[in-house]
């Protein structure tokens, strides 16, 4: 099953409708984009807890690493760069965090409030290699701002 994000879209707006509290914001997101995709593994927030350090957060899948420095793996560049990181093979990455050695490949996306600060990055893994592309960064990036951002 592959994700349809229109509809996904109009489900997140939908349940997300008037929430303000990010973690309930954050739990509602993983577990919608997590059931809409079978290539979707571990789907799942690491949230800004203090300077330079990322801290899991509501997820779905099996366990994720507690804590990610910005300087380390795929999450880390993200934080660090406020850039989307999609990365085809993990393996290929230098300074890759294995929390899963069932993860092949990975999409990481800064999640920034309405004032342009980072408060988490959304991280997605695949046990598939090469199993995300350009749309799925974009559309999924379109989803994180209409919830965290409005």
């Amino acid at each position: 099953m592959r994700v349809d994000y229109e509809e996904l879209a109009k489900t997140v707006a939908a349940l997300t409708e008037g929430e303000t509290d990010s973690v309930a914001l954050m739990a509602t997101l993983a577990c919608e984009v997590h059931h809409s995709d079978d290539r979707f593994d571990w789907t799942g927030f690491y949230r800004v807890t203090a300077p330079d350090l990322l801290k899991i957060g509501p997820y779905q899948g099996r366990h994720g690493c507690l804590q990610i420095p910005f300087d380390k793996g795929v999450c880390g560049a993200a934080a660090r760069t406020h850039k989307v990181q999609l990365v085809p093979d993990v393996d290929a990455f230098p300074g890759h965090i294995a929390c899963a050695s069932s993860t092949r490949s990975e999409l990481v996306l800064p999640v920034l409030n309405g004032r342009g600060d980072l408060v988490a990055v959304f991280d997605i893994d695949s046990n598939q290699p090469d199993a995300f592309s350009e749309l799925d960064a974009k559309n999924l990036s379109i989803i994180l701002e209409d919830v965290f951002v409005r």
